[in-house]
């Protein structure tokens, strides 16, 4: 267990903008509960951190001055920022355990309790931080530890998704990082692009050019009405690495399988590393879930827009700037026999709806709707508000952190040993994160059934 033994509200060090930030429809559908990151660290040099890392954050907080506002509730299921500096949550932790006790770190509520700052969320959306941060100093190691010396912390994070996307949260991290640790923070790091209105380009609506099935429910299991059953079940996260000589091995073999069409005689575009891991993790689920052979099955992705929009978003736009596809649907049985290329070529699909154009329309598409609710991606850490969409069995959402820069949260001592969620999420969602050793091998953090966990681990390693 963890006893907090200091907490603090930090607030910006100097005046900052009292106004009412406008929420573009990337951040409407965002959930407005918090996502939870963890950064480990084995060092322990960590004197006075807790007073630097306040006062780095409330100098920092002035052009992030956002992040110490307040949501609150708009007629038809919106949000608005208030910003209203009233400050962000700083906690100092000690915990009772050292940090071989938590093994790979994976999600759990035994983690989330003990390493991720606490949200209350009885309490009125207007008094809740968009931003809390605990920091938490491990017990000292045995001596017969090869770590002894190395009593280690970890860096909860919970953020508001509402404020922002994973990019622009870790940027942020990074430029507070920066600071804390005595260096000059560059321009782009200094002024964020706050200005959301970029994003409303179509003012007024236009009519959906798309369908947006993305947007709309997803297959259900065969012989269900509806997702309550499975949302039911008790769910785990897991961690499984992949070497630098793995990913390489499922590349290869998923783009040496690929069917080459008859007449085109020019080399067709290799399978990148998130088409070929993506659909390796949404077989090993298929086949982990034991589905029938018929079940219709998709998977969700999500795409940073900052680069598909035209003209493109400021490199430093704080805020969502997320758009999410399908792949069209695949009945199970066609995704486990065929080779690794067929779900590839799926989720390639997917991501190649995001254009300007798809982008644009699926904007107008929340723009125009009347219940937020029924598509917003939100839950709570204590369980599916009504309404919530469902995106777990039998469909998956695969999200990528490969290009995220996590590992340059410095603080002063040193760069984190590793990062990834800090909560188990709902059933169905995996993300792929690049590993601290920074060697090409790779990190998946795949949240599923607790039922199917065994199974998934199997499947997963057995057909690499």
């Amino acid at each position: 267990m963890s006893t907090i033994t200091a907490s603090y509200n930090v607030t910006p060090n100097e005046p900052t903008p009292n106004v009412s930030l406008w929420l573009s429809e990337s951040d409407q559908v965002a959930r407005w509960s918090h996502t939870s990151t963890i950064y480990i660290y084995k060092e322990n040099q960590t004197q006075n951190a807790l007073e630097r890392m306040r006062d780095s954050l409330s100098k920092i907080l002035v052009h992030y001055h956002p992040l110490a506002g307040r949501l609150t509730w708009l007629e038809g299921g919106k949000v608005a920022l208030n910003c209203n500096g009233k400050g962000v949550t700083l906690i100092e932790a000690e915990s009772q355990k050292t940090m071989d006790d938590y093994g790979d770190f994976a999600p759990s509520e035994k983690l989330k309790n003990e390493l991720i700052p606490p949200v209350d969320y009885s309490q009125p959306i207007e008094e809740l931080p968009l931003l809390l941060v605990q920091l938490t100093r491990f017990k000292k190691g045995s001596s017969n530890n090869n770590n002894n010396n190395q009593l280690g912390l970890a860096i909860g994070v919970a953020f508001c998704h509402v404020l922002c996307d994973g990019l622009a949260a870790i940027r942020f991290i990074n430029a507070w990082a920066k600071l804390t640790r005595g260096e000059v923070l560059d321009s782009i790091e200094m002024f964020p692009f706050l200005d959301r209105t970029i994003m409303n380009s179509t003012y007024p609506p236009r009519a959906p050019r798309f369908d947006h099935p993305e947007l709309k429910p997803l297959p259900l299991k065969l012989g269900t009405t509806d997702t309550i059953e499975e949302q039911k079940k008790e769910k785990t996260a897991v961690i499984l690495r992949l070497t630098s000589q793995q990913v390489e091995k499922l590349k290869k073999k998923t783009n040496d399988e690929r069917p080459q069409k008859e007449g085109i005689t020019k080399t067709l575009r290799p399978y990148s590393r998130y088409e070929v891991i993506a659909s390796h993790i949404w077989r090993c689920a298929s086949k982990a879930r034991e589905l029938e052979d018929l079940q219709p099955t998709v998977v969700r992705v999500s795409a940073d827009i900052r680069n598909r929009l035209n003209p493109p978003l400021p490199r430093n736009y704080f805020g969502n700037a997320l758009a999410v596809a399908l792949t069209p649907k695949c009945h199970t049985k066609e995704l486990i026999t065929n080779p690794l290329s067929h779900g590839a070529q799926k989720i390639r699909e997917a991501i190649e709806l995001l254009n300007d154009e798809y982008i644009r329309s699926q904007l107008d598409f929340i723009r125009c709707h009347e219940q937020l609710d029924r598509i917003r991606a939100s839950y709570l850490d204590q369980g599916e508000p009504k309404n919530a969409p469902f995106y777990g069995n039998p469909n998956l959402t695969i999200v990528s952190w490969m290009s995220m820069p996590v590992y340059e949260a410095d603080f002063g001592w040193g760069k984190p040993g590793y990062f990834g969620p800090g909560a188990v999420y709902p059933d169905g969602k995996a993300y792929i994160i690049r590993s601290s050793d920074e060697d090409g091998s790779l990190v998946v953090s795949a949240h599923l059934q607790t039922a199917h966990k065994e199974l998934f681990k199997k499947f997963f390693y057995e057909d690499i």
